[in-house]
């Protein structure tokens, strides 16, 4: 069985964890990270040099980082509905994916770790505006791409690219500040709402 090492709360576990009930697939869910088990033990670090969840065990095999991880489990599992084959098609999926994670995550951290987290260390007002300024820039961004598919990140069908950004899409809505109003990521938003992994694992009350 498949055993995923993170807590629940984690955004990029809830990836995983999403991705997992998208495929339908088993899976045993430890709580590891802040306020449970340390990540930064000999045991979690030979799995993970990062000391950082998630971390996958598909038997013997170990894979850490989020996306690759939902990757891996769509190629392996039977997921070609989630990420397709073609490689057009799959370079458009991975292009959304990889900029969620070394764009649009990047730009709402500092905003989120102050106004969420409350973090100590993330208290400048001047960098919390210039983190909302360009959060605000790359939502303009997807919502630009959701004006243009009229549906999903990639395209009309939900594919393994919505997972990572609409848990980003999510952190948006629940941080506390006056945000513009993008109407095609609203109307996105709630197009989810017919999927119960997304209301287990997305729209289920954590940031």
């Amino acid at each position: 069985m498949l055993k995923i090492l993170g807590k629940a709360s984690s955004i990029n576990v809830r990836k995983v964890l999403w991705t997992c009930a998208e495929l339908n697939l088993s899976f045993e869910q430890e709580d590891w990270g802040s306020g449970f088990k340390s990540t930064q033990t000999p045991a979690f670090l030979t799995l993970n040099p990062n000391g950082l969840v998630p971390v996958l065990r598909d038997g013997d095999f170990v894979l850490w980082e989020s996306n690759s991880i939902i990757r891996y489990l769509a190629s392996r599992y039977n997921g070609s509905h989630l990420y397709p084959t073609d490689p057009m098609v799959r370079a458009g999926i991975d292009q959304w994916m990889d900029w969620q994670a070394t764009e649009l995550n990047r730009s709402w951290s500092y905003a989120f770790l102050n106004l969420v987290r409350q973090s100590t260390t993330h208290q400048a007002a001047d960098e919390t505006t210039r983190s909302i300024e360009t959060w605000t820039r790359h939502m303009r961004i997807l919502n630009g791409q959701l004006t243009a598919t009229g549906a999903y990140i990639a395209g009309t069908r939900f594919s393994l690219a919505d997972i990572p950004i609409a848990l980003s899409v999510n952190r948006w809505f629940g941080t506390p500040f006056d945000r513009p109003h993008f109407a095609a990521v609203s109307h996105y938003f709630d197009r989810l709402n017919d999927r119960p992994a997304f209301l287990d694992y997305c729209k289920n009350g954590l940031p």
